[in-house]
């Protein structure tokens, strides 16, 4: 006797074998969106400081939804400025994204140059409570690296982004098409079928 499949979140769960064409789909358009990504990474990341304005721009609005929600006036004004500050922060985004594309690579450069540091200072103080410690110097420094090429060219760091971007799409688009056939075969096969 089989067993009905559950329903999940109002929707009912396909069984695996027959999801093949979905899977397989799923994994063309991450390719496509991979090579584009490696090909054009300029686009890829203009399209990523869009999406980041949009974002802003949304959970500015639910700041300023939540401001004036009834029953909360003890945290009132925090959000009705940070609403205004996601609002302006969200429009300047979407009509400058280049300016923002260097402010977020800066950051990610600085970010890395902090780590960096930490990671070697952390390294030089537990060397004698751990074996290993120069692989964490090794690791430390080039974060640092990284992070000062990022922060004279922040440019080219938005770009390696966008590439690396591009990459995991192609790897994991890569997979799901190998994981659609492998469900292809397992729906062929009548010895598959569920008991």
């Amino acid at each position: 006797m089989t067993m009905p499949t559950p329903p999940v979140f109002g929707l009912a769960v396909l069984d695996p074998r027959r999801a093949w064409p979905l899977m397989l789909t799923r994994g063309i358009l991450g390719v496509l969106f991979g090579v584009l990504a490696l090909v054009w990474p300029g686009i890829t990341v203009l399209a990523l400081a869009i999406l980041f304005g949009i974002y802003v721009l949304f959970d500015a609005v639910g700041a300023i939804m939540q401001a004036f929600r009834p029953g909360d006036g003890a945290h009132r004004f925090a959000y009705a400025l940070l609403g205004m500050l996601g609002l302006v922060a969200g429009v300047m985004t979407l009509v400058w994204p280049g300016l923002t594309i260097l402010v977020l690579a800066t950051l990610v450069g600085a970010w890395a140059v902090v780590t960096g540091i930490m990671e070697i200072v952390a390294a030089v103080r537990l060397r004698k409570q751990i074996t290993g410690e120069a692989f964490l110097i090794v690791a430390g420094a080039l974060s640092v690296l990284a992070g000062v090429l990022v922060l004279f060219h922040p440019i080219a760091g938005a770009y390696g982004v966008a590439l690396l971007i591009g990459i995991y799409a192609v790897i994991y688009g890569v997979t799901l098409v190998v994981l659609s056939f492998k469900l292809r075969k397992l729906s062929a096969d009548p010895a598959a079928a569920p008991k």
